[in-house]
């Protein structure tokens, strides 16, 4: 499995490359003001297991492609043992090597392509995810990477579809490979 998203990732890179070449235009920084974006992911699934999560980040772009961002996560999870709480920081950065697939490939989609890397912490009760007579919570640290499209929607705003892959396995089945993410940007 991990040799294969190596590969991916590999393939990723390479076809990034060749396409930086054939997209490179001239252009001034912009302000602050406007390299600052906000961004988030909501998350919904009800049924035998319920799973609803919150996301919300800021960031900035340093480079014309290349962004940074931080925010909490917040998770409600119930199953049919018990319900609980996950919450905690994440961290992220996202590299666009195609801004306008339409630039590329003419078939009236000027969607982007960007890769993903995360970091999260996450904050778990120790009755629910390890012993059921222990109070208390503890830290799970999770390492994430993928990619994603974008979708323009406004002058400033996308819609976003990131997947992702766990890099770790934390033991506790936080994460479903890959890690499918819908949101906005703006």
């Amino acid at each position: 499995m991990k040799g294969s998203f190596i590969t991916t990732c590999t393939v990723l890179l390479l076809v990034a490359s060749a396409t930086l070449q054939g997209q490179r235009i001239r252009e001034e920084a912009p302000p602050l003001r406007e390299r600052i974006f906000f961004a988030g992911n909501m998350g919904l699934q009800f049924g035998t297991y319920t799973n609803v999560q919150l996301a919300p980040s800021i960031g900035i772009w340093v480079l014309p492609r290349l962004s940074f961002a931080v925010g909490p996560t917040y998770q409600f999870y119930k199953d049919p043992f018990g319900k609980t709480d996950i919450y905690g920081p994440r961290v992220f950065s996202e590299f666009l090597f195609v801004r306008d697939l339409n630039n590329i490939i003419p078939i009236g989609l000027s969607a982007g392509i960007y890769t993903h890397i995360e970091y999260e912490g996450l904050s778990l009760r120790k009755d629910f995810w390890q012993n059921p007579y222990e109070t208390g919570r503890f830290f799970v640290h999770s390492a994430l990477a993928g990619f994603g499209f974008n979708q323009q929607v406004g002058p400033r705003s996308f819609m976003t579809f990131t997947i992702l892959w766990a890099l770790n396995d934390t033991g506790y089945e936080i994460y479903s490979n890959p890690e499918i993410r819908i949101g906005f940007m703006f």
